[in-house]
């Protein structure tokens, strides 16, 4: 068996392999090295991902199951690039943090999503999407206040069931099939629907999806950027692979674009505001998969990459805001911008991208998820993902900059972002405007040829309308859109109140009952003793008749009844 690894693995590193060993350096490391060696590391990995050639690596065979550890093709590969570019960026990004803990997390996690995206098998798969699970934890635990404990915690139940059920949805496919490789899943019944609602729980589709708005803002600064870019996009990942053209998709993820749009409404916190819109942009990748044509499965790829760019830039301005001033609040914050210019420029690009702004990345991407709806004479999606793109530029486009770096002075006077947080931002932001520049490049790296010119007169008339009309609409509400001080609960009331709550109450109803239950115990014993004192005991009627005792009299009793069961 042996053997017969080393032969599959003879000639091919495996990316993620190559991290995970790179990482088991870096507790033993400090200072100017430790970061010289954590750039280099994540440099290296970004080269050995953006130099693999296509085809099957890996492949072996263990306790009698096929695997397959690298399956590198067009679409594994979209999703590879851009998984070892924000590891780059993420890390950058985190250069001044003196955290071992987190950047061996970080660097697992990243690794583990690469491995998802190569695995050509359902084991391999699973064993990669349970580290990310075991990895992304620890980039939110290490905030180290009772808020982001309390949000690990769920955060590791919510994965621990998608895992739950991934691996019950593996098992019987693989009793169904005899197979375990990883391609369009097809076969009815049960493991269709677990596998499903497993990649579903990544996905964060509604109403499976308040893990994220949940833990994301109690995450550590740094640890935010890989979260924001990797649990959710692997989801994607293996749902284009997995069910491209599944109807259900299609709704699911327009409800998510706007569910995402409605309750960044009542967000306060700047990143809680953010986290809603990933859900919001993942939903639109979502509907993509479930159109399953092939411009719509190359417009969720797409968007999944221009996503991570411009979605961690967001997260990455944000961070800076709080890691300068230690606020999150709307309502707290205002006037930044004089402050931090840098910061508020950077952010901007990334929201501009967000908003599909023409010449910014998202514009290149989402409208190529929407002409899938139009093609495909699906309105009333179509409809439904412009009304969320309204409403992202009106949060992240509009509320949450103008409350953050304008508006009302707070009267925080913070210092510029570190430089290696802004070079980071920098990048990312490079990325925003290339790719929205030039979008031949993006789409150059899509799964199937690409037929499809994102700068026509009807795209780019209906956008700026849409933008146009928004922004009005926000100067116009202005009094009104500004964040509250206060917490709106999502579906995550079940679990974070309702379910506690329920508990708590069975325990005190049931404690009383049980407190019952033992009295009414305690008084039958106690009675029975009585009784048998007062029959049996040394001055009882029994005892004063029969000097032998009562234990003649039950002697006879017992043989007396004996007698009569025998001869009945």
């Amino acid at each position: 068996m042996a053997e017969t690894v080393a032969l599959a693995f003879g000639a091919w590193l495996h990316p993620s392999l190559l991290l995970i060993l790179g990482t088991l350096a870096i507790p033993f490391l400090r200072g100017r090295v430790q970061q010289g060696y954590r750039l280099l590391l994540a440099l290296v990995f970004l080269w050995v991902v953006w130099t693999i050639a296509p085809g099957t690596y890996g492949s072996l065979r263990f306790l009698g199951l096929d695997l397959v550890a690298g399956r590198v093709d067009t679409l594994s590969l979209v999703f590879a690039y851009v998984f070892s570019l924000i590891t780059v960026i993420g890390t950058i990004y985190s250069l001044h943090v003196k955290d071992n803990v987190q950047h061996v997390a970080a660097f697992l996690y990243a690794a583990a999503a690469v491995g998802v995206v190569l695995a050509g098998d359902l084991v391999t798969l699973y064993v990669f999407w349970e580290l990310m699970m075991l990895a992304s934890v620890w980039l939110i635990w290490r905030r180290r206040t009772p808020q982001s404990y309390a949000a690990g915690m769920r955060y590791l139940l919510v994965h621990s069931a998608s895992g739950m059920l991934l691996l019950g949805g593996i098992a019987l496919f693989y009793f169904q099939t005899g197979s375990l490789a990883f391609e369009q899943i097809d076969i009815a019944g049960p493991a269709f629907y677990l596998i499903l609602i497993g990649f579903m729980i990544n996905a964060a589709v509604p109403p499976l999806h308040a893990w994220l708005s949940d833990a994301y803002p109690e995450a550590t600064v740094t640890g935010a950027i890989f979260l924001s870019a990797l649990t959710t996009k692997t989801a994607v990942y293996v749902l284009i692979r997995g069910f491209p053209g599944t109807e259900l998709l299609i709704w699911m993820g327009a409800v998510m674009a706007l569910w995402g749009v409605v309750y960044a409404v009542l967000a306060n916190d700047i990143r809680r505001l953010l986290a809603y819109h990933i859900i919001s942009q993942v939903g639109y990748m979502v509907a993509g998969v479930g159109m399953g044509t092939a411009i719509a499965l190359n417009g969720s790829a797409a968007h999944a990459f221009t996503h991570i760019l411009y979605k961690a830039l967001l997260f990455m301005g944000a961070g800076a805001v709080i890691h300068m001033t230690g606020k999150s609040k709307l309502t707290e914050l205002g006037g930044l911008y004089k402050y931090m210019p840098y910061t508020f420029l950077l952010y901007m690009i990334g929201a501009f991208s967000i908003s599909a702004f023409p010449l910014f990345s998202g514009f290149v991407s989402k409208t190529m998820v929407l002409e899938a709806a139009a093609v495909d004479y699906r309105m009333w999606i179509w409809l439904m993902l412009s009304m969320a793109s309204a409403g992202t530029f009106l949060h992240t486009g509009l509320k949450l900059p103008y409350f953050t770096f304008l508006g009302k002075d707070s009267g925080r006077r913070p210092q510029e972002a570190p430089w290696n947080m802004l070079l980071a931002m920098a990048i990312a932001a490079f990325f925003c405007v290339f790719i929205g520049v030039y979008p031949a490049w993006l789409y150059g790296l899509l799964p199937a040829p690409v037929d499809y010119n994102a700068y026509t007169l009807d795209h780019l008339f209906w956008e700026l309308q849409l933008l146009l009309f928004t922004g009005l609409g926000f100067f116009v509400l202005l009094k009104h859109v500004g964040g509250e001080a206060r917490i709106s609960l999502d579906t995550d009331w079940l679990y974070r109140r309702a379910l506690p709550a329920t508990a708590r109450r069975v325990r005190d109803r049931g404690g009383a009952a049980w407190q019952g239950l033992l009295t009414l115990a305690r008084r039958g014993i106690a009675g029975f003793v009585t009784g048998l004192a007062r029959h049996h005991g040394p001055g009882s009627l029994l005892a004063g008749t029969w000097p032998t005792g009562s234990m003649v009299l039950w002697v006879a009793i017992i043989l007396a009844g004996s007698l009569l069961i025998y001869y009945v």
